[in-house]
């Protein structure tokens, strides 16, 4: 395996030498016992009743210490699909008369801030608004762009992060900061859902803490080292991958004590299969497991095109990209993978960078690298998250990506050029045609169902 010779600056992450081979056994197994450290409620199949999911929340926070305590309550944004009313009136009702301040943060990574109105609904309060809903809670969104609510708790070393990542990093220090109410609060608890993630493997867990409530060290570390072992391969892997790992070992460095609710939601975000609770890497543990029984679907052989829906909760690329992310594996080599949604008419209006590198390969940036070393990291690894797998050839510029992607969007065809990305007339597109074209998958609400190859199927 190759390693990078890397550097840090003040305005970030840079280095001389990355990485381009990410083969070898650097994702571990989830340790035995881990998962029977979580209470569990349900499975992979059925759907639990509401009063039931009530009735183990409240149950699991009646046993913890929370009595004069704060609690920072850190829940997901409107780009993931789960039924959060069903859960958090139960929280509410057992932290009422208990915990001195409950604060709900938004954990939006670098997304969007969420509006009154978002939020009213992403929180089941359409009718009586948040503050009767949840009477005492304060509902803020993350501010990852303002300084002044972010918590510096220091440096892990290079070599720690060498021993982390496998070696994909062998001279990048990480400078771990946070929202302050994570640090300043007696009690972070975590409330959200695991899925396929291209990132980290299954997203949910210590994840709510790095990157959904930090800036952009982190962030840019971690999603380059997952785009440098790249999405295809660490998407839905059900282990310990090194993204996780440093994920872990910055939310380590957080003083306060951490509680975490995990779900697995049922297609579609209104039912729940299953819910653990017990600390963050515990009950992401549990749930990753049934995620990887619920939210890969396997098909027997790869298509040719592959057309993927992306639902209206997905407002731009950049989150809307999951569409790609989760159905690129299905391609056949030579393929092409569409992203339609006419909904979506802009990039990424809080990564206006992309447009500076366009979309292509990881091997385009990573045998360029003195051209985009101080580029940052985070952008890159969304643009090569978006391109997949693929080579490029320093002596030609040629780049050939493994599939074609195309945006069937309103984003204009002079822009999509300009990020190097073929336009698709969404209003060409037959969709019920495609559905009966055997060698196309037509993917409705594409974002949250990983598809795979059923001879790359691991055990759950």
């Amino acid at each position: 395996m190759s390693a990078s010779t890397a550097t840090t600056t003040s305005t970030g992450p840079t280095s001389t030498d990355a990485p381009s081979d990410a083969s070898g056994p650097i994702i571990a197994p989830i340790p035995a016992g881990l998962t029977e450290r979580a209470a569990l409620l349900g499975g992979p199949e059925g759907i639990l009743a509401h009063d039931d999911i009530a009735a183990f929340v409240r149950e699991q926070l009646d046993g913890q210490e929370l009595d004069g305590r704060s609690v920072c309550l850190l829940i997901p944004d409107g780009t993931r699909s789960v039924p959060l009313p069903l859960v958090l009136p139960a929280v509410h009702e057992a932290l009422a008369g208990r915990a001195t301040s409950v604060t709900v943060l938004i954990a939006l990574g670098t997304h969007a801030a969420m509006s009154e109105d978002t939020l009213t609904i992403l929180l089941g309060a359409e009718e009586q608004g948040i503050a009767a809903k949840y009477p005492g809670w304060e509902v803020v969104n993350h501010a990852w762009h303002d300084e002044s609510q972010i918590a510096d708790l220091g440096e892990i070393p290079a070599e720690r992060i060498a021993e982390l990542t496998g070696g994909l990093l062998t001279d990048v220090p990480m400078r771990v900061q946070i929202n302050r109410l994570c640090v300043e609060s007696d009690v972070n608890l975590v409330v959200g859902p695991v899925f396929p993630h291209e990132v980290v493997g299954f997203s949910g867990g210590n994840k709510y803490f790095f990157p959904g409530c930090s800036v952009h060290d982190v962030i840019d570390i971690s999603h380059w080292v997952g785009a440098l072992i790249t999405a295809s391969r660490i998407i839905g892997t059900l282990g310990i991958t090194p993204v996780r790992q440093l994920i872990d070992a910055a939310t380590a460095l957080v003083p306060s004590e951490k509680l975490c609710f995990t779900m697995d939601v049922v297609s579609g975000g209104q039912d729940l299969n299953a819910i653990a609770f017990g600390d963050p890497e515990a009950a992401w543990a549990a749930m990753a497991r049934i995620s990887a029984r619920t939210h890969i679907t396997y098909v027997d052989r790869p298509y040719q095109r592959i057309v993927a829906i992306v639902p209206e909760m997905y407002d731009d690329i950049w989150t809307g990209a999951k569409g790609f992310y989760k159905s690129e594996p299905v391609c056949a080599d030579g393929g092409e993978v569409i992203l339609y949604a006419p909904h979506i008419t802009e990039v990424a209006a809080m990564h206006p960078g992309i447009r500076d590198i366009g979309y292509h390969t990881i091997d385009y940036f990573t045998k360029q690298w003195d051209r985009f070393r101080d580029h940052p990291w985070g952008e890159l690894a969304h643009s090569t998250h978006v391109t997949g797998l693929g080579t490029y050839d320093v002596e030609t510029g040629q780049e050939r990506p493994r599939v074609r992607r195309s945006f069937a969007t309103s984003i204009p065809p002079e822009v999509c050029a300009e990020y190097n990305v073929p336009y698709v007339d969404p209003a060409s597109l037959d969709l019920d045609a495609l559905r009966a074209d055997p060698d196309t998958l037509v993917i409705d609400q594409a974002g949250e169902v990983l598809f795979r190859l059923a001879d790359e199927r691991e055990d759950a």
